[in-house]
């Protein structure tokens, strides 16, 4: 064995735990940081070939880079509506101000006052599905057909009237009408721009268990937009005719369900309800465990508005990490897979939680303390070998 040799040893052993200190250093800087995963240094040995017998040549070490990104972090509370945590695989798809995707476990986002965008501490954009036109349909393997997630956009909406209900009880005694109304009362539903039109319901009692119901314009008297013919079995159940269709003057077709009706002894006692509402100024945003974002309003109601995936790799380990608690695919990791929460195996979305780092201080800091301790036996060893090779040197002298 040369002494060069060991000197050489010596040195690869130092970097080698330099790069180890590098690591530690790193990984107790993010212990706070929300989403981090941590890093560590895995050692191999690189051996050289001895040919005489007895002679040893001594070779060195060399170091791997890994991250623990597969490993779930802690999640902890928080008191922000769009502080968000996955619980399980996967990752939030995010775009930096470029444009360029980017895959994060880091869910700390707030709304962008310029843009309305929901935006991490990294500065990255949420990206997700816009439910406008219903229910996404993604490209698996693909994520260009992600657009922001900003409910701010939805600004002053109103809802017009889709479904509404009508139920209670018709009285048993009621006496088959000769031509008046039995019963009359009225439901508010909204049109197309907000506008609240009332109609008139009129409930007639044509036979011993049928009555007639009809819906009408109240600003337009004598002009009928549905009616239905109800009827009930022997319980005082509806056996017939339990909805009605309408369209609402200058807004959309609605339902109407009838079928909790009754027809029992005693009084006649009815209540309405229908969906839709006036104008109305989005206020806040609520997020459901499948990833379902809602716009809620000023009124109290609220309406879903965008649906954020989840991505997943083959070998989450294996990603690239950029700036930003960041990460991109690589060769290895294989290729992005879309889809929602709850699905293959992806996690859930928690909405008020953060993901902490997961950075075991104590471990890192019984790593530094190691480190350091076999780096100076390496710096030992350097010295030694050289020392050695001095003697050597003063022999020719």
């Amino acid at each position: 064995m040369s002494l060069i040799g060991v000197l050489r040893t010596g040195v690869s052993g130092m970097n080698a735990q330099s790069n180890r200190i590098s690591t530690v250093a790193e990984n107790i800087q993010n212990a706070s940081t929300t989403g981090y995963k941590r890093t560590s240094t895995e050692f191999s040995s690189l051996l050289v070939e001895s040919n005489a017998v007895g002679d040893y040549n001594s070779g060195a070490v060399e170091t791997t880079i890994r991250r623990s990104v597969g490993q779930d972090g802690p999640i902890a509370s928080t008191t922000s509506d769009s502080d968000l945590a996955i619980s399980g695989n996967g990752f939030f798809v995010v775009k930096d101000a470029g444009g360029a995707p980017f895959l994060t476990r880091a869910g700390n986002f707030v709304v962008d006052g310029p843009t309305g965008n929901l935006v991490n501490a990294g500065g990255f954009t949420l990206q997700g599905y816009s439910l406008a036109n219903g229910e996404p349909n993604p490209v698996l393997n693909g994520i260009a057909d992600l657009q922001p997630i900003n409910v701010s956009s939805l600004g002053q909406q109103a809802r017009p009237t889709l479904n509404g209900t009508i139920d209670g009880n018709l009285s048993f005694e009621t006496p088959v009408s000769t031509g008046a109304v039995s019963k009359k009362s009225s439901l508010k539903v909204f049109d197309n721009v907000g506008q609240a039109k009332i109609l008139d319901v009129t409930m007639t009692k044509t036979g011993a268990t049928t009555w007639t119901v009809s819906f009408a314009d109240q600003a337009a008297p004598g002009t009928t937009l549905a009616s239905t013919t109800l009827t009930f079995d022997a319980n005082g159940k509806v056996a017939s005719g339990g909805s009605a269709t309408l369209t609402v003057p200058n807004g959309r077709a609605m339902t109407i369900d009838l079928s909790a009706m009754t027809q029992l002894s005693g009084n006649t006692a009815l209540s309405g309800t229908a969906d839709g509402s006036a104008p109305t100024a989005v206020t806040g945003t609520a997020f459901g465990s499948d990833g379902t974002v809602y716009a809620t309003f000023a009124d109290g109601t609220r309406k879903a508005a965008f649906k954020v995936p989840l991505a997943n790799v083959a070998s989450p380990d294996n990603l690239s990490p950029r700036a930003g608690n960041v990460f991109i695919p690589s060769n290895d990791s294989g290729d992005i897979q879309v889809g929602f929460a709850g699905e293959n195996g992806r996690g859930a979305i928690k909405s008020r939680a953060l993901e902490q780092s997961n950075v075991d201080v104590s471990t890192e800091l019984t790593t530094m303390i190691e480190s350091q301790t076999v780096y100076t036996a390496n710096s030992k060893v350097f010295m030694t070998g050289n020392e050695m090779l001095e003697t050597l040197m003063n022999l020719k002298r």
